[in-house]
């Protein structure tokens, strides 16, 4: 069963299971996802489009005046009369309005503008424009020949249309809206005047509108993803920068917490280890009546009661400075090869007294000739020690601990002290491996501890690459299982050659 760990709620600084303090945080991301849904009729949405339109036609506005101009040129080189001229001057007046335009609704602020005014002043201007092109249309050549020049007409018609399509893609109707008249003039031209110009140009261009509407509602939906995609990036960059703001709050609160913490700890360390070795001392010196006798035993009791009391809150208070220094990372590992089987048997020796006061059997199963281990001894030693502790705290009277240490399936080693006492209900595991946590059973329990055994446990084992497993079942018992890594296992090494056996090889 692998390592399990509880997150405890004191070791967050922000909970995010509660949304009232995230509450402001999404109402922000829905407001910046909402700003460019793609939703029929929203303003905001609306707004976007119409600035980019405009982006579109200022970025372009030189295009179609420079066409208007090569045409007027051209017109005069093949004797269209002046006519054409003032064609080309009234075009690029609405072309130049329609500029001004874009550029003004460009500068303006999206949510200083109206969608509507802003759209029905876009779409007036594009039909003013086609007024220019529908002029054009009933131009005429008395120099030219009467086919070529309505032909040209109708392919740079066409060349006008397809460029219109592509500026105005982010405004749905802005290419029928200055194309609209144009190409039924055209067509009212050869089929009412009997113009002489060829069916099939009529065709291409009657054809052609449709066509490359149907490309200019294509690009608007390109338009309509790259504001969504857009949206995503604000949504996204909305949420980097409030986890960004919440992850250094966090960190900041957590490194005042940690600096409190740490003098704290070091007060602990001297104001109150001071006076308890003291209280130690002299109540150990009262209660084993070194000066003399004490008249009344009931002092002697008390002195004997005020050293165990003592001795329970130095050993909590060391217990609390190793792991505050374990979750430090200021814990050094002393590392050395050292023999694992030896350190548990040492240990097993030094618990035999206080197995044997509670008629507890305790089983050695061991496997020998285990190769040496690179670890540090200390912790290896406090590591088996907080086991066989707790195994002997909750183990009932004439109970049996067995103790094992052998190599586990992937080449480690491991140490596993299993008791048949009452067990741990399976919701309180992580509870119980939690700083200063204490299972129902525990707390019941006359003999109780610190909760700190098993946390000091698990930081030894990751200092060392190792794992721990906890498992247990009421009214079965509890097993602990500390592995240690292959990569912590020393191979050993072959023997160096005596000098007879190298001369026999020589």
């Amino acid at each position: 069963m692998p390592l399990q760990r509880s997150n405890t709620a004191d070791k967050f600084i922000v909970d995010r299971r509660k949304r009232h303090r995230n509450s402001d945080v999404a109402r922000a991301v829905r407001k910046t996802r909402d700003r460019l849904s793609q939703q029929a009729g929203n303003p905001d949405f609306d707004r976007e489009l119409l600035k980019l339109h405009a982006r579109a036609m200022t970025g372009g506005a030189i295009a179609m005046p420079l066409l208007v101009l090569a045409i007027a040129a051209g017109g005069r080189i093949v004797g269209v009369s002046n006519e054409i001229g003032l064609w080309a001057l009234f075009t690029l007046a609405c072309y130049t309005a329609l500029a001004l335009m874009a550029r003004r609704i460009e500068r303006t602020q999206a949510s200083n503008l109206t969608a509507v005014h802003a759209r029905r002043g876009f779409l007036i201007g594009h039909f003013m424009c086609g007024l220019g092109w529908g002029w054009f249309v009933w131009l005429g050549c008395d120099a030219c020949q009467v086919d070529q020049f309505q032909a040209a007409k109708a392919a740079v018609l066409l060349c006008a249309m397809a460029a219109t399509a592509l500026m105005t893609s982010s405004l749905r109707g802005a290419l029928l809206a200055t194309f609209a008249v144009p190409v039924a003039l055209y067509a009212y031209a050869w089929f009412m005047l009997r113009m002489p110009v060829g069916a099939i140009m009529v065709a291409l261009l009657v054809m052609s509108l449709p066509f490359l509407a149907f490309v200019a509602r294509h690009l608007h939906r390109s338009s309509l993803m790259l504001l969504s995609f857009r949206s995503e990036k604000d949504a996204l960059i909305a949420e980097l920068e409030t986890a960004k703001s919440m992850s250094d709050e966090a960190r900041r609160r957590a490194e005042d917490a940690n600096l409190a913490k740490s003098r704290f700890l070091a007060s602990m360390s001297h104001e109150l280890r001071t006076p308890l070795n003291a209280i130690l001392g002299f109540s150990e010196v009262m209660s084993n009546e070194v000066l003399g006798p004490m008249n009344n035993p009931t002092y002697r009791d008390y002195a004997h009661d005020v050293h165990e009391s003592g001795q329970h809150l130095l050993d909590l208070i060391n217990e609390i400075l190793d792991l505050s220094r374990i979750e430090a990372g200021r814990y050094q590992l002393n590392e050395e090869p050292v023999f694992l089987l030896n350190i548990v048997e040492d240990c097993c020796h030094m618990m035999e007294l206080k197995a044997r006061n509670k008629d507890i059997r305790v089983i050695q199963d061991f496997e020998h000739e285990l190769p040496r281990l690179f670890a540090d001894e200390r912790a290896v030693r406090q590591i088996t020690l907080n086991l066989l502790s707790n195994a002997i705290k909750f183990t009932p009277t004439g109970g049996q601990i067995r103790v094992r240490v052998g190599w586990t399936a992937g080449g480690g080693q491991y140490i596993s002290v299993k008791d048949n006492g009452p067990g741990i209900p399976e919701d309180e595991i992580p509870v119980v491996l939690s700083a200063f946590g204490q299972g129902s059973i525990a707390i019941k329990s006359a003999e109780q501890g610190t909760g700190l055994g098993l946390p000091i446990v698990q930081g030894l084992l990751a200092m060392h690459g190792g794992e721990f497993e906890l498992h247990s079942k009421l009214r079965e018992g509890t097993e602990a299982i500390a592995i240690f890594p292959v990569s912590r296992v020393m191979e050993e090494l072959p023997a160096l050659p005596t000098a007879a056996v190298a001369a026999r090889r020589r």
